[in-house]
């Protein structure tokens, strides 16, 4: 069996939240990647979080020609090509998002191949994942937030995660001051915190749009909130500034789901920057080097986790290997997956059972992955 086509998809795909009556629009891009056989099998992998044009070209004008003729099975030999093919001096960023999206699309034609799903060739440790739902996104003013909250809880969520912090840095010369800014984060996961009781985990995520300074002021304003985790608190996971943080909170830090290179965990986990690491099967390199990752926190003893959503994906990584736990289920990333694929699995009571089916157990519908795609290449058409 050899590798006989590959082929990526950009995406750009509008979405609609509705919360108390009324409703909200965003939007998410991503790219779904096919690896074809020459016997005909597919296997599809995504990436996201990034510019989807750029993905699309790098797989199908770069990648693919490099893979065509190559063991589909041999998926450590195709990685390692991939990464002195596309990130030779240790570049991340687009190079791991593409990286990422071939090999699930490796790992899914290989479930298919040998007729096991991937959380089980990936080591089978257990048939269902925890999940949290992210649902507190800066479109949500405070009461629409504490709403939201209180609807995630009836149905059956006991883990949230809300955002802070919303873009401070790269928008502090509208002018929005950072200290108005984390003043009105603390009032929100108040609300929130009101809102679900005691007895609900509340999570929440920086964006890495904080300095140090902010981030710090703000962890300490709401250490009485129990906060289950503060996730990329400070800018670009500056590894100095996490452990100062740390050491200065209660609150237990996490990072890591925009990560391309295994070497960074390595440094976080050797300065003790974190108490969560959150490599992302979507972004940091694909399944092959997640597990890597997850290695490492295993050795460290450190808690490793899904952050940055696509719980689709990374919950074969969680269910897989011994020391996985939380998949993010992020509410409008799951949304934008619905329009993709067919036969998501769904939670219950917060955990989401692994299917059986061969690969990922999902797959894209293939009708409406063309309207999307005609409709994506319009929004493009259109662009200064």
């Amino acid at each position: 069996m050899k590798i006989a086509r590959v082929a990526a998809t950009p995406l750009h795909l509008p979405i609609t939240v509705e919360v108390s009556g009324r409703s909200k629009s965003t939007s998410l891009s991503l790219c779904i990647v096919d690896i074809e056989t020459d016997d005909g099998l597919v296997g599809t992998g995504l990436t996201a979080i990034t510019e989807e044009e750029v993905i699309a070209s790098v797989v199908n004008d770069i990648a693919a020609h490099a893979l065509v003729g190559m063991d589909p099975m041999r998926h450590e030999q195709i990685w390692d090509k991939l990464f002195w093919l596309l990130a030779p001096r240790g570049q991340s960023g687009y190079a791991s998002h593409a990286m990422a999206a071939l090999d699930l699309a490796l790992w899914d034609l290989k479930g298919k191949a040998l007729g096991q799903p991937c959380w089980r060739l990936l080591g089978g440790a257990r048939a269902e994942v925890p999940v949290y739902a992210t649902f507190g996104f800066a479109f949500f003013d405070r009461d629409e937030l504490a709403a939201a909250a209180r609807s995630w809880v009836e149905r059956g969520f006991k883990r949230l995660k809300m955002t802070v912090g919303h873009h401070g840095l790269q928008r502090r010369d509208e002018p929005r001051p950072l200290d108005s800014l984390i003043a009105e984060d603390v009032q929100r996961i108040r609300a929130v915190r009101e809102a679900v009781g005691p007895d609900v985990q509340i999570y929440i995520d920086g964006n890495c749009s904080l300095d140090y300074f902010h981030a710090l002021s703000l962890a300490q304003r709401i250490e009485k909130y129990d906060i289950s985790f503060f996730e990329e608190p400070v800018a670009q996971n500056d590894i100095p500034n996490l452990v100062k943080l740390r050491q200065k909170t209660s609150i237990p830090l996490a990072a890591g789901q925009n990560e391309g290179l295994s070497s960074r965990f390595r440094d976080m986990l050797v300065a003790q920057a974190v108490d969560v690491v959150q490599p992302n099967a979507c972004i940091t390199g694909g399944f092959t080097q997640c597990a890597r990752i997850a290695g490492m926190a295993a050795a460290f003893n450190t808690r490793f986790a899904n952050g940055g959503a696509w719980p689709h994906h990374n919950m074969h990584l969680h269910a897989g290997l011994a020391n996985g736990s939380l998949v993010e289920y992020h509410s409008v990333a799951v949304d934008c997956c619905k329009l993709v694929f067919d036969d998501l699995p769904v939670p219950s009571n917060g955990v989401l059972a692994l299917p059986e089916a061969p690969g990922l157990g999902f797959a894209p519908n293939r009708d409406r992955v063309a309207e999307l795609a005609k409709r994506a290449g319009s929004r493009g058409a259109g662009k200064a």
